[in-house]
């Protein structure tokens, strides 16, 4: 029995060809780990770039969002009456409202004394804002005039303002020329639109924007009772609103900003053109690897296909070949990118994660590009005589 399972054993050509000359597998695998990590890189700052501009979107304790049709993106937000959101009030389907003041505003770092821009967002510290209770339970120091709350995630070169609060010292410091001071922390992020963000009273916010009209808002957070289709109700309101409104659903509005900066910007474009990039350099290092390797072992083959195996059987070794280099330069250009989203992350703060979609994404494009290398380097193969090689 055993010797009947030694007789029938399959022989790896394919990998013993690969295995031969392990400085040209080496080379081979670290070309197109460096595709795979260009590719992990260029889709993971594009998919990063749209995760990022809805990082205060999501956080909103809303089911519909009421907009100006003015509005083109979180960077150019439009107002609009605010009596608009109160009308909604009168829809069966709606619970609780919140009005919301949208802007960028500029920070004076305290210990720089360079103004940065700044996203912040005015509200009634009686109502509901975001999802996280944190805020709830810091709201009520926001009724005092000038006291704002910063969020602790904010790029580095608003100060040290966490650190400073976290020890007990007083933070002041100027908005749009006025002084505020800081009453709490928030655990939000920043975005490609706004490098920090702040919040605020509407109170406060107006006095910091003097120019936006007291009657007038950026957004309008409207939230439905438990049993209430959201798409039906936005439908509903946006027939029953005059067109100085949009009525989104929170999703939609997470999508109307993705789709800002999808189409409306370079951005998503350079990114997707890195990664196919990537795509067309990994196709060339694979296929002169193969077809190097085919011509080096063209008098095997040829010897091979005199000793009657098909040509078929040939070919398939070939491709098992940029299978094989498809798996074994996908692991560390993997590994490689889960490192260097991590890397990110630390020193930009922008939500730059590995997930099973792009990562299955990059195997698959790996993949095409091996096969893809292989079928023109069995070309060289299907063409060739026995009788000429000898």
């Amino acid at each position: 029995m055993a010797w009947r399972i030694w007789q029938g054993r399959r022989i790896p050509l394919a990998w013993l060809m690969l295995t031969r000359q392990p400085v040209r597998l080496a080379v081979a695998l670290a070309g197109i780990a460096f595709a795979g990590i260009l590719m992990f890189m260029q889709l993971g700052f594009r998919d990063g770039l749209f995760d990022a501009s809805v990082t205060i979107h999501r956080q909103f304790d809303a089911d519909l969002v009421l907009m100006s049709p003015r509005t083109m993106s979180s960077i150019g937000m439009a107002s609009f009456p605010r009596r608009r959101l109160v009308q909604t009030m009168a829809d069966p389907a709606v619970r609780g409202i919140t009005p919301v003041n949208w802007s960028l505003l500029l920070w004076r770092n305290p210990d720089t004394r360079i103004n940065r821009s700044i996203l912040t967002l005015g509200f009634e510290p009686g109502d509901p804002l975001f999802l996280d209770p944190a805020l709830a339970r810091q709201a009520e120091a926001l009724t005092q005039r000038g006291r704002v709350l910063f969020d602790e995630r904010s790029r580095p070169e608003f100060g040290s303002i966490a650190d400073q609060f976290r020890t007990g010292e007083v933070v002041e410091t100027e908005v749009a020329g006025k002084r505020v001071r800081v009453a709490g922390l928030l655990n939000l992020g920043p975005s490609f639109g706004a490098d920090g963000n702040m919040i605020t009273s509407r109170e406060t916010f107006l006095d910091l924007a003097p120019t936006s009209p007291p009657g007038s808002i950026e957004l309008g957070l409207i939230r439905l009772v438990p049993a209430a289709d959201s798409e039906i109700v936005a439908q509903r309101l946006q027939r029953l609103l005059p067109p100085d409104v949009t009525v989104f659903t929170k999703a939609g509005f997470e999508e109307f900003e993705k789709t800002y900066w999808r189409t409306s910007t370079a951005i998503g474009f350079i990114f997707t053109l890195g990664a196919a990039m990537g795509f067309i350099v990994g196709c060339v290092i694979v296929y002169q690897i193969l077809s190097s390797d085919v011509s080096d072992h063209l008098p095997e083959y040829a010897t091979l296909m005199a000793m009657g195996y098909p040509l078929p059987s040939l070919l398939r070794v070939v491709g098992r070949e940029g299978l094989l280099l498809a798996v074994l330069g996908y692991l560390p250009a993997y590994a490689a990118g889960l490192g260097l989203y991590a890397l990110v992350r630390s020193g930009t703060n922008l939500p730059v994660y590995m997930n099973t979609d792009r990562a299955l994404v990059v195997l698959v494009m790996i993949l095409v590009m091996c096969l893809a290398s292989s079928a023109l380097a069995m070309r060289r193969l299907a063409d060739a005589d026995p009788a000429e090689i000898f």
